[in-house]
């Protein structure tokens, strides 16, 4: 009964756990470029009782053993990049990847980090910044007269110019791709930073032989969190935890009878 307990009680953690995870996919199922996260587990240690293979006499072994297990625990909640739905917005500043691949973006201490998030604008000084005015990288700047702003789908950024019809180059934008992006660090603000386990990023140019997608201008891309998937897991949350509950009432109500059998 005492195995019972804390296997019953670390199966509720594992699903609280779980319900946190399903949380946060939730409140984000409406952030541009958010990519949902599902939550693993795993069983822990076992208390073997009777070894599977043991001997059971001069020449037969014990074919299945006793094993008692120990309950579960989470190990990870993989970022699971499949792509998220297409919204038009008619800005020409948003963009969506379509394919693999991150934008690259500046941030204030100066290192790079990364997003799926193409909801871009210009800060006071014509450069593609995010909400946060983070700039792109490369750079890409606009003068303030710029009109008709385009990006092709391999990152080729070009404007005109009142009372002129050729078109002026800005810049252009390159992607990254990693070799194990679920292996990224989360930042929060849709940005996400190299580790060990994601590897060094690989640049070039959307839709090149890198394997990058190519851009899409005047979408954005939606979460892919989708919410009847979460209401579901989540419903098979709730009564496996309701399940690992029972078992520590019907524990404790053992206990209570072995306590009465003194009396």
């Amino acid at each position: 009964m005492i195995r019972a307990l804390y296997s019953a009680a670390s199966g509720m953690v594992a699903q609280q756990m779980n319900v946190d995870n399903i949380a946060h996919n939730l409140a984000n199922a409406n952030t541009v470029g958010f990519k949902m996260r599902r939550a693993q587990f795993q069983d822990l240690l076992y208390q073997s009782v009777v070894q599977p293979g043991a001997a059971a006499g001069a020449q037969t072994v014990i074919p299945t053993g006793l094993q008692v297990g120990l309950g579960a625990r989470p190990v990870a909640n993989e970022i699971l990049f499949t792509q998220g739905d297409f919204v038009s917005t008619g800005n020409p500043l948003d963009l969506v990847i379509q394919g693999k691949g991150f934008f690259q973006i500046r941030r204030p201490s100066g290192e790079l980090a990364y997003t799926r998030g193409g909801a871009f604008h210009l800060d006071r000084d014509g450069n593609i910044v995010t909400a946060d005015g983070d700039p792109m990288e490369p750079q890409v700047t606009f003068p303030q007269e710029a009109q008709s702003i385009t990006i092709a789908a391999d990152g080729t950024v070009t404007y005109t110019l009142p009372g002129q019809t050729a078109v002026q180059q800005s810049g252009q934008i390159q992607l990254a791709n990693f070799p194990n992006p679920a292996g990224l660090n989360s930042l929060g603000h849709n940005l996400f930073t190299p580790t060990d386990a994601s590897g060094d990023p690989t640049v070039g140019t959307p839709g090149g032989q890198e394997g990058l997608g190519s851009l899409q201008q005047g979408f954005v891309e939606q979460s892919n969190v989708s919410v009847v998937e979460e209401f579901i897991s989540m419903i098979v949350s709730q009564r496996a935890y309701e399940a690992n509950s029972k078992v520590v009432k019907t524990s404790d109500e053992m206990y209570q009878q072995v306590n009465n059998m003194t009396r």
